[in-house]
């Protein structure tokens, strides 16, 4: 014996929400990435302008970016050496790590200082 079955609503096929709750959950959804993944109109349009002391300005010559750059390593190499001095040994040997990396950047920039010439 087949048992008869009855039809299914008729529902728009292009429709991607069976119902209005449905629809509601994708309004929610699109509100939440909007508010994750596009910039908000306050950030973009702010008039905060970053602080000029940090900004590699055109004005200076590539030997003060240089030498600047290589007392910024040299600072951050001796802090991160001072650092790990007060760390148990699997940490101090990670820092100390990091701290070779930046002496070897120091040394590059180093190296770059010693080639370059000035222009008048």
């Amino acid at each position: 014996m087949i048992k008869s079955t009855p039809h299914p609503p008729v529902t728009d096929p292009a429709s991607p929400y069976e119902s209005l709750n449905s629809k509601k959950l994708s309004d929610a959804a699109e509100r939440a990435l909007d508010h994750y993944l596009k910039p908000s109109a306050f950030i973009m349009a702010s008039t905060h302008k970053p602080e000029p002391m940090y900004l590699a300005n055109p004005k200076y010559n590539t030997e003060s970016l240089l030498a600047n750059a290589s007392e910024t390593l040299g600072s951050a190499s001796e802090m991160l050496n001072n650092f790990a001095a007060m760390l148990d040994t699997s940490h101090r040997k990670t820092a100390l790590g990091i701290a070779q990396v930046v002496m070897l950047g120091e040394l590059a920039v180093n190296q770059a200082l010693d080639h370059v010439e000035l222009k008048e």
